[in-house]
């Protein structure tokens, strides 16, 4: 029996996923770190028991209508949990943020900017109060009508949509058009309507070119396509749309990222010309405080901002806002992000910026008492702002609060007051408390993988530099906070890009680098040194050299649960055609379509093949539950009673890769995609995980793994961007292993990092800095590992020399 005052949140038979009935004690008001290999268990432990079961006995304490929830909802896999406070839960969110959104919608400080003009600004005379709404872009109130509060208009022109002039309609001259038979519809829509498609584009008249491009008619002819060999094709009526038209529609409306991107290659942004970019109507803009306009406040460096507001004074009602404000904007410095404005897009952000601009206004609620599970806080952050972080969590402490930090950063974990460690291994392998204690205790527990990663005996010799083969090289780099950049790459070696968060480094690398190398196909006939002032930079030498480029980001591999690790790998392909292919499948004339669960025919229709249901919760966000019908299977009864090898088509999804791996042992084509996501550490991942409950550092480890599986040809280019991010140490090793595998095969390796263990590995450092914003942007060392860490003025370069080694 615990005492009500036990110091203690004590958990018994934790059985949640791969935990083996696992028991552990942690004290309350401690920075707890939880640690273990990926998949080991720990986050099934922090968030899958202890926080599931402070949801649940929330939900039972807050009305009759929620308990009956509860079941349909589900509680954690455990015996007991006693000592557990209310918890608060800051897992990492894995959608990407909108146009529309921006530092101040991610913190919530755009609200309190906008009450204070609303209520403390300074009006025109005889104006009329406004709403706080008024003075928000993303409202129809305060939203430019030209713009729709977007603050660019987008373009198009005839150089654009038309390129080549030489080239007549059928040869291509539209580049804007869609591609196969959509191009070729509207190619013979035209013919149809009279013009002529096989002269060349600059002999047309003048009044026929605008009409083809910009028309916003869409006439209905009937167009009797060319007969082809072998194929009889019958007339059908055809629609007509412009260019213009059709760029415009795909780049507003189109789901797919990539006709989007080959649309804005048509477009030409512009302020626009009615706000001036403000976003806003005149009525908001003709408001003041201090002097300004609510625009302008945005546009300024928070801290910058916060001292106009503390200069400003005021009334009662202006010291009150302002007051809180400067609160607010106090705890984004303190975590380093004074350089942002409030005005920033989300997406122009890092994901280390955007971490901490979440964390930032989570902290904010000054609440007393309760436990934070935190996943993983230092992902992506640079090893100085790691720093920043700790003194946050020390601060929530303080004030009355446990933290509970699900963590592979080992200066973090060096920091914690306590320490569980879960494993040993991923999967079955792992799922078991090996320590829960102090964290120097952790030095006694051998078969702990953290243990050589908190306690290193030394560091690892240097590795012999390669040398390169070639060299990449952007000159003028202009985008963002990099300006007038000169930039090397070394082919043929493992390039690593190092710097603070904000300093440029996604810039550089994921925007300016990468767009050089996707746009050379249309650089004329000297691809390798061009003019190329829209793409970021003044000229770039050598992009001749690099036969292909393979950019792995961490972007959702699908954005609904019906996408998932076997069907992105195409492995639930070849699982599917083994199932159609047995004895009771063929008997029952079931195809390899049965078997896919997005679909009428196999599947459940109760959830229609999703294996949840949403449950509203009236005054709380939606939740979903287990499908009341297939329990979670996704298929129905008599899909189901087809068994591969003894597995149903729902057991074999449910399969870690690992296992998979075994189960497959006889079949090359599903051996081949499992093999390569054990190479990059994937092992423990099941093969029906939905897209949605991958991290991004898992879902850049599949992109990987998928194009591990093909076959290479000529020199490739890997872009990567934090292939780290939550993964312990000694996952770290294996996924490094692949890289330089890539390199030693011939290609060339560029990541954007912060590990510094993986970065003292590299052949090549380019360090950006010193600091992020305004204060970034420039290479402030280059060279080996080794020359970078003695680099003078660099962030990077202390951090750099321990992980070497030297003194």
């Amino acid at each position: 029996m615990t005492s009500p005052h036990d110091p203690y949140v004590r958990v018994r038979g934790a059985r949640e996923h791969n935990l083996r009935n696992a028991d552990v004690d942690i004290p309350r008001d401690t920075l707890t770190v939880f640690t273990g290999v990926s998949g080991s268990g720990k986050s099934s432990l922090a968030f899958g028991t202890i926080y599931a079961e402070a949801q649940r006995r929330y939900f039972e304490s807050v009305a009759p209508y929620a308990r009956r929830l509860i079941h349909q909802v589900g509680a954690p896999a455990v015996g007991e949990v006693t000592g557990l406070p209310p918890a608060v839960s800051l897992e990492q969110r894995r959608s990407a943020p909108g146009a529309r959104s921006s530092v101040g919608t991610v913190t919530t400080l755009s609200n309190s900017l906008r009450m204070l003009f609303s209520r403390a600004g300074d009006y025109p005379e005889g104006a009329e109060r406004l709403d706080s709404d008024a003075f928000s872009p993303n409202t129809a109130a305060g939203a430019c009508p030209r713009c729709h509060g977007l603050g660019r208009v987008h373009r198009t022109s005839e150089e654009l949509l038309v390129p080549d002039p030489e080239l007549s309609i059928r040869e291509g001259a539209i580049a804007a058009w869609p591609g196969a038979w959509q191009g070729k519809n509207l190619r013979d829509v035209l013919d149809a309507l009279g013009y002529d498609v096989d002269r060349p584009w600059r002999e047309l008249a003048p009044a026929d070119r605008e009409w083809i491009l910009f028309t916003d008619e869409q006439p209905v002819v009937t167009v009797h396509p060319v007969r082809e060999a072998g194929r009889i094709q019958r007339p059908y009526q055809g629609t007509y749309t412009s260019a213009r038209r059709y760029v415009m529609h795909t780049f507003a409306d189109s789901k797919s990222a990539t006709l989007r991107a080959k649309a804005e290659r048509f477009l030409a942004s512009e302020p626009c010309p009615v706000c001036g970019g403000s976003r806003l109507r005149p009525e908001a803009m003709a408001v003041t405080f201090a002097g300004r306009t609510i625009a302008e406040l945005a546009g300024l460096a928070l801290t910058e901002l916060a001292g106009v507001l503390a200069a400003a004074g005021g009334d009662g009602t202006a010291r009150v806002l302002t007051a809180d404000l400067l609160a607010r904007i106090g705890t984004v410095t303190e975590l380093g992000l004074g350089y942002l404005s409030l005005d920033r897009t989300a997406p122009t952000l890092s994901s280390g910026e955007l971490q901490r601009l979440r964390l930032a206004t989570q902290l904010r609620a000054g609440l007393f008492g309760v436990v934070y599970v935190l996943d993983e806080p230092s992902a992506g952050l640079h090893p100085a702002d790691t720093e920043a972080l700790l003194a946050v969590l020390g601060r929530l402490k303080e004030a009355g609060n446990t933290v509970f930090v699900v963590e592979h950063q080992m200066d973090v974990v060096r920091q914690a007051d306590w320490l569980v460690d879960v494993g040993p291994l991923a999967g079955e392998h792992g799922g078991r408390v090996l320590h829960s204690g102090p964290p120097a205790g952790l030095a006694g527990v051998a078969e702990s993988a953290t243990r050589r990663f908190l306690f290193p005996e030394e560091p690892p010799p240097p590795r012999e530099v390669r040398a390169p083969s070639g060299w990449l090289r952007l000159h003028g780099v202009e985008r963002h906070n990099v300006r007038g950049v000169d930039a090397a790459f070394p082919l043929g070696v493992f390039t690593a890009v190092t710097g603070v968060s904000g300093s440029g480094k996604s810039t550089l690398v994921g925007q300016v680098l990468a767009g050089a190398l996707a746009d050379r196909s249309g650089a004329g006939p000297d691809s390798g040194e061009r003019e190329e002032v829209a793409a970021g930079y003044a000229r770039a030498e050598g992009l001749d050299a690099v036969d292909r480029l393979v950019q792995v980001d961490q972007r959702p591999i699908g954005r609904t649960p019906r996408s998932n690790l076997a069907t992105y790998t195409g492995l639930f392909d070849v699982v599917r055609k083994l199932f159609a292919a047995t004895p009771l499948a063929r008997e029952r004339g079931y195809r390899a379509g049965r078997f896919s669960f997005n679909v009428t025919g196999g599947r459940c229709e109760t959830c229609q093949g999703e294996g949840f249901v949403s449950v509203e919760l009236l005054f709380l966000p939606s939740t979903y539950a287990p499908c009341p019908d297939c329990h979670g299977a996704r298929y129905n009864p008599e899909t189901l009673d087809v068994t591969l090898r003894g597995l149903n088509i729902a057991q074999v999804l449910d399969l870690t890769v690992e296992s998979a791996a075994g189960f497959f042992a006889e079949t090359p084509a599903a051996e081949r995609s499992l093999g390569t996501l054990l190479d990059v550490g994937l092992g423990y991942l099941r093969l029906g995980q939905p897209a949605t409950e991958l991290s991004g550092g898992e879902a850049q480890r599949i992109k990987l793994a998928a194009e591990l599986q093909r076959t290479r040809r000529g020199h490739t280019l890997y872009l990567l961007d934090e292939p780290t991010t939550g993964l312990h140490p000694a996952d770290v090793d294996v996924l490094t292993r692949q890289l330089h595998g890539l390199v030693d095969a011939g290609s060339t390796v560029v990541v954007v990092e912060h590990d510094m263990a993986v970065v003292a590995g590299a052949d090549w450092v380019v360090d950006l800095g010193p600091g992020g914003g305004d204060r970034g942007g420039r290479i402030v060392a280059e060279g080996p590992p080794v020359e970078v860490a003695r680099a003078p003025g660099s962030r990077t370069a202390g951090y750099l020399r321990a992980a070497l080694g030297l003194a």
